[in-house]
């Protein structure tokens, strides 16, 4: 808990942490409200799938000149204003006349959302040179709190009733806050350093790391979509208990990011990543018992043990030699995102020609692969 009363006690962390939570906060509350433009605009279950698509071809264009503006603007500017831009456009899906300028809006939304993303670990990750202080994880588990903070605002909806003010309303207070902490950051630009001539001793270790990103963020978007399902029809979960897989699996996430730091200065990013990629291993075993409880604790261990990965990840690639902080965070997000965003799809087609329980040993194969590709990893390092 080290790194949450460093984050707690000092603004020069707070400030980071809180461009974590505003970025889930503008996201989530724009989830909420997917099924009510949808409404609005009277499209179809297939059009929205192609607009929500724009919003993540917005986020891919994004990553491959991400680290050429944070380099040109450095770190520490360039998330100031990719929380301004995001701010703005997190507004015009909730205000489109129709569904054209919806995809627009959502491909702006979703650059400025993947340039937040590269700025803030990019930012944290020259944070934690300076200071030689791990808060990496514990950042990240207030990325999750900024989706409790957005799905509680789903209960104001009935009060509110105008999506556009809710997310107006939710805007102003994540600017308001940045307004009061992005002075602590501002001025912090990316370590100089001699890079290399590009080579495959360089690439190898970023070729693994993102191997790893792919698999893990793509089996944590499978876990979400699909734990529901799982203990509906396979377990056959009695209808209260539905929920509670994802509810135990994020949980664990938040709370296994909070703690993630502190293991991490004992025992070094690679070794927690293997036993990240254990924990989850166990719980995959204890999700294919078929037993709902037992199954619901497979889901939790699950949590646990990917709440480690990816922001160890995110601090091993900022800090490979030869490779700048920005352009090593920028793949292994791309490659992170493809995977949470491929991973629930792979998975859907894996359970209609087979069944669900077959995606589950297909996760547990992808889970034993992050574990080889750590031992790799290890001996490459």
């Amino acid at each position: 808990m080290k790194s949450l009363q460093l984050i707690f006690s000092n603004p020069r962390y707070f400030a980071p942490a809180w461009v974590f939570a505003s970025l889930n906060i503008w996201f989530g509350t724009w989830a909420i409200y997917i099924p009510t433009v949808k409404e609005k605009l009277e499209i179809d279950k297939a059009d929205l799938g192609i607009a929500l698509f724009c919003l993540s071809l917005g986020v891919f264009t994004i990553f491959p000149i991400a680290s050429k503006i944070i380099n040109k603007l450095g770190v520490g500017r360039a998330t100031w204003y990719s929380v301004v831009l995001t701010s703005i456009m997190a507004l015009f899906p909730l205000l489109v006349p129709n569904y054209y300028t919806l995809m627009a809006s959502l491909f702006v939304f979703g650059a400025c959302t993947g340039l937040t993303d590269i700025s803030m670990n990019t930012l944290v990750t020259e944070i934690e040179k300076e200071d030689k202080e791990n808060f990496m994880s514990a950042v990240h588990g207030f990325f999750s709190l900024g989706g409790v903070i957005a799905g509680l605002g789903s209960f104001f909806i009935p009060m509110i009733e105008n999506p556009a003010l809710h997310m107006g309303i939710m805007v102003v207070l994540v600017l308001i806050g940045n307004l009061f902490l992005y002075r602590n950051y501002i001025h912090i630009v990316a370590t100089p350093m001699d890079k290399e001539p590009f080579s495959l001793k360089l690439f190898k270790p970023l070729l693994l790391l993102g191997i790893i990103g792919f698999v893990a963020m793509g089996s944590e978007g499978a876990i979400v979509d699909w734990s529901g399902l799982y203990l509906k029809e396979i377990t056959l979960a009695p209808e209260a208990f539905i929920g509670a897989g994802f509810l135990a699996f994020s949980v664990a996430m938040t709370l296994g990011r909070f703690l993630g730091d502190g293991i991490s200065a004992k025992i070094g990013s690679i070794k927690i990543v293997a036993l990240g990629s254990v924990i989850a291993l166990l719980g995959y075993l204890l999700v294919l018992s078929g037993n709902t409880l037992l199954a619901i604790t497979g889901f939790a261990l699950n949590g646990l043990g990917f709440s480690v990965i990816v922001p160890e990840l995110f601090r091993i690639g900022g800090n490979v030699k030869g490779v700048d902080s920005a352009q090593g965070i920028s793949f292994i997000a791309g490659t992170g995102y493809a995977g949470f965003l491929l991973g629930p799809v792979i998975l859907g087609f894996i359970a209609e020609s087979a069944s669900l329980t077959h995606s589950f040993y297909a996760l547990l194969g992808c889970i034993l692969l992050v574990l080889a590709t750590t031992l790799l990893l290890k001996k490459n390092k």
